[in-house]
């Protein structure tokens, strides 16, 4: 059995937030909920996460995990004060234990996996993840013999000249035979000069202690200030479009895109310059996203073209052509073989398979069959100031310029609006309707001219 202890108990003064640190996002997810996905491959029988500043807001951050278990840590005493709260929680626990930091979002799950591995096939008291840091000033060193075993771990402060040569530090990372932990963890001294208990201090009474490096260092990097959530981010971003030009995605200058870990992209998907693909997005094979788009939480079919555009909780499919400067947002459904073009915003609408909207047009809450061509400036006026109702449109309808449909209100198939029509009520099959005065030409009238 495998328990996991996130430690996410500490404000982050240096954040200059009133968001619990842990709280603040990379990407996708907030720091803690990365944590938490990183370590899912190892399937922990037991979830817990010790919370202190803020414990009610950082609990309910956390809601769409299930089973998860929260440790109160009133008092910031240091890790090993954080780990002390396990006791009554874990009585009669007789696993291993992963201690994690929830301000650490960047481990991998393979590290996680194996750090454990590496645990539990040596049966280690304890097993440190450790890592080389090109420039490891400020940071304890980390001493072992030639099996990895644990010598010592010094202080950077402490250390000799020769000892300041050794760029193995610790990464803040164990795992632990809980029986073994829950023993020693009463007798932690808070004998130094921030008056508080370490958790490293552990493995003076643990045997043996493992040393594991990490493969890249930038996993362990936790985040304490603005600039290293920024730094972070691009690592992570650089991680994600490696991944995704390796498995057959075109991105145009690469620098100016950025991608969400949770988006899904096909072989020959075409990313250009200053679009950013954000949360559940998913994109098929041939379609060309930008330059200058922003998708969001939506489903791009094959052959798709947005140009300019922004396209948010919508699903669009094969074969259709959005932008530039198009909206969708709010469920919109859009079919095969489409265009919606210029300034057109979409919003709670379906349209059919090779139905037109090219531009300069709204239409929300509406329902369109397949082949309607909508014309420029055709609007669905679906709110009457207290409720929003919806349009009908038939197939092959077709709306002239500057129309307006005042919902509710459905058009039947083969229905021609004229031009300038403000449509008031329902209109059947196979009919043209007219919704406007009668011309009136009045010769010789002109304003008289002001004396």
């Amino acid at each position: 059995m495998v328990a996991v202890a996130i430690l996410a108990a500490g404000r982050g003064t240096r954040m200059k937030s009133d968001l619990p640190k842990v709280c603040h996002t990379l990407g996708s997810m907030s720091l803690v909920e990365r944590v938490l996905h990183s370590c899912l491959s190892i399937e922990p029988s037991r979830r817990l996460v010790i919370v202190g500043y803020q414990s009610k807001q950082v609990k309910q951050s956390l809601n769409a995990f299930t089973g998860l278990e929260f440790v109160e840590q009133t008092e910031q005493l240091g890790t090993g004060h954080a780990a002390q709260q396990l006791l009554p929680h874990l009585e009669g626990f007789t696993g291993d234990l992963l201690i994690l930091n929830g301000d650490v979002p960047l481990l991998r799950p393979n590290t996680i996996k194996r750090l454990l591995e590496t645990h539990q096939a040596h049966q280690n008291a304890a097993t440190l993840l450790t890592a080389q840091m090109p420039n490891p000033q400020g940071y304890g060193r980390v001493f072992c013999d030639g099996q990895s075993l644990l010598k010592q771990i010094v202080e950077d402060r402490d250390c000799t000249a020769a000892q300041k040569k050794n760029h193995r530090i610790n990464a803040g990372v164990y795992c632990f035979n809980w029986p073994q932990l829950a023993k020693v963890l009463p007798q932690l001294q808070a004998n130094n000069d921030q008056k508080e208990y370490y958790l490293t201090d552990v493995v003076n009474y643990l045997e043996p202690v493992m040393a594991l490096d990490v493969e890249d260092y930038q996993e362990i990097l936790g985040i304490n200030d603005r600039k290293q959530l920024a730094n972070a981010y691009e690592i992570l971003q650089t991680r994600v479009k490696d991944a995704w030009m390796s498995a057959g995605v075109t991105l145009v200058h690469p620098g100016t895109i950025t991608i969400d870990d949770t988006v899904e992209l096909e072989p020959d998907v075409l990313i250009e310059p200053q679009t950013h693909l954000r949360g559940k997005t998913v994109i098929g094979s041939g379609s060309r996203i930008g330059p200058g788009s922003m998708i969001e939480n939506s489903q791009l079919g094959q052959n798709v073209t947005v140009l300019y555009s922004v396209v948010s909780d919508s699903v669009v499919k094969d074969g259709t052509r959005i932008g530039p400067y198009t909206h969708l947002r709010g469920h919109v459904e859009v079919g095969e073989s489409c265009r919606v073009g210029n300034f057109v915003e979409l919003k709670n609408s379906t349209l059919g398979d090779r139905t037109n909207v090219a531009h300069l047009s709204y239409l929300g809450d509406a329902t369109l069959g397949t082949r309607v061509n909508v014309g420029a400036g055709t609007i669905t006026a679906n709110y009457d100031g207290v409720k929003k109702h919806r349009t009908e449109i038939g197939d092959r309808t077709k709306t002239g310029s500057n129309s307006v449909l005042v919902a509710p209100v459905t058009l039947g198939e083969d229905v021609t609006v004229a031009a300038g029509s403000v449509v008031t009520e329902d209109v059947p099959d196979d009919s043209l309707v007219v919704a406007r005065a009668r011309q009136v030409v009045k010769p010789g009238w002109r304003l008289k001219s002001q004396e």
